[in-house]
């Protein structure tokens, strides 16, 4: 489904006001220019703990606009039990002998918020993004559970569920690149299926999922809690449940989050808007989030996955959108903590979401860090290219500038080095401020 960016001008999202739409939304953002990330004498100098920024030109999105043809995206389902049907979207599969990328979305969103990353890295990868299972366009084609009430219009809170619905759980070994809720699972896997898996990297990940108490490590607090995300839900959840969902699913409240989690306010992402809102339409869709949000805790707590890795010896890489106001800096740092020797790519300006605000970027530092693994080292880390990484003990800053729509723009990476630390980084924004007291 196409949508329209609506102007500044006209736009009510922008204003923070939002009306309940009578036909699906148009448009979410204004112009869609990019990044203003302050004055002009601000730009490509200084980082915020003042270093010099190295000036780095990388390559922008495929401009189709101009002629330029990014990697064609296929639509597709797997039916994985009858009548549950896993949607994904596949790029580059002529690309036989190429690495296989599988990103892995957020929640509540699905492989749209990949279009990126299809239509550019499907140019030399085969790329897969798929909707995990209650999201996106996988969603049941019919309601799960039988029920005594004939017209019925949510699903899932039924009286018994059907036979083809039980046991709801969520080769070639791949990239994972997990973000948010994605990122957790991507790590989670790769703990439990190493043979699988070629290397994880974590986008904003969340490092914790799931508030019930999980049946196997906690068997007798699991049993005071009995229902555990599956069909059918029970009765007593279903008035909060839609009561929480009827004000989460406004128009309103998905613009205020959007808001929330992109840095960049004046980029187009009206198409993300759209596919959300359709989503929250469908019949299932209460009973889904309901499903996710009162799954117990996984076996394997964050922390566990990350050591399993490591000692399987599961290549990491970390990207983290600086401005994330809820995965905040801190908890890519406490990551890093556990595998210095993963490469930590700290992006600024950029929120929740840097594979969507910032693509050239992201798709860049993958490129870059795939490189380095399948020739075993031979090619450098991205931003790395003119030193060797062992001599990197602290960090470096780089200014990555990409054309997008035929301006100019850019956006800080700092590269975190194998003996970084918290301290290095309250050490250096202290420095920075005092440089910055002097020079007044």
């Amino acid at each position: 489904t196409e949508s329209r960016a609506l102007s500044n001008k006209d736009h009510s999202l922008l204003n923070g006001k939002v009306t309940r739409p009578s036909k699906p939304v148009e448009g979410f953002s204004g112009d869609s220019n990019g990044y203003v990330i302050g004055s002009e004498d601000e730009v490509g100098s200084m980082s915020e703990t003042g270093d010099s920024v190295t000036m780095v030109l990388i390559p922008g999105l495929p401009d189709e606009s101009n002629g330029e043809c990014g990697a064609p995206i296929s639509s597709c389902f797997w039916e994985w039990k009858p009548k549950f049907n896993v949607h994904y979207e596949i790029s580059g599969s002529q690309n036989v002998n190429s690495p296989p990328l599988l990103f892995l979305p957020g929640f509540g969103v699905g492989s749209f918020h990949y279009e990126k990353q299809l239509k550019d890295l499907g140019r030399d990868y085969r790329v897969w993004a798929i909707d995990f299972l209650g999201q996106g366009m996988s969603l049941p084609t019919e309601n799960p559970t039988s029920s005594s009430k004939e017209e019925d219009l949510v699903w899932g809170f039924g009286d018994k569920t059907e036979p083809w619905a039980t046991d709801l759980v969520i080769g070639e070994p791949v990239y994972l690149v997990g973000n948010s809720l994605g990122g957790f699972v991507a790590l989670y896997f790769a703990a439990r299926n190493p043979q699988l898996v070629k290397g994880v990297t974590l986008l904003n990940a969340t490092p914790f999922w799931g508030f019930l108490p999980n049946p196997i490590k906690s068997p007798r607090l699991a049993r005071i809690f009995s229902w555990s995300g599956t069909f059918p839900l029970p009765e007593s959840i279903r008035k909060l449940t839609e009561f929480v969902w009827q004000r989460i699913s406004d128009p309103e409240c998905i613009a205020d989050v959007l808001r929330q989690v992109y840095a960049d306010h004046s980029l187009n992402v009206d198409n993300v808007f759209h596919c959300i809102l359709e989503t929250t339409q469908h019949p299932a869709a209460a009973a889904s989030f309901a499903s996710i949000m009162f799954a117990p805790q996984a076996e394997l707590s964050f922390r566990e996955a990350l050591s399993r890795c490591d000692m399987n010896g599961v290549p990491k890489c970390l990207m983290y959108g600086k401005e994330d106001p809820w995965v905040k800096p801190v908890w890519g740092l406490e990551v890093k903590k556990h595998v210095p020797e993963a490469p930590y790519y700290e992006i600024s300006p950029a929120g929740h979401c840097p594979h969507d605000e910032v693509p050239e970027v992201v798709n860049y530092l993958l490129r870059g860090w795939i490189k380095s693994l399948e020739s075993q080292g031979a090619a450098a880390l991205p931003l790395l290219d003119d030193m060797q990484s062992e001599n990197i003990q602290s960090s470096i800053a780089k200014d990555l500038e990409f054309v997008r729509q035929g301006s100019n723009k850019s956006v800080i990476v700092r590269f975190m080095g194998s003996s970084f630390s918290l301290w290095n980084r309250m050490e250096s924004n202290f420095t920075s401020r005092f440089a910055k007291l002097e020079t007044k």
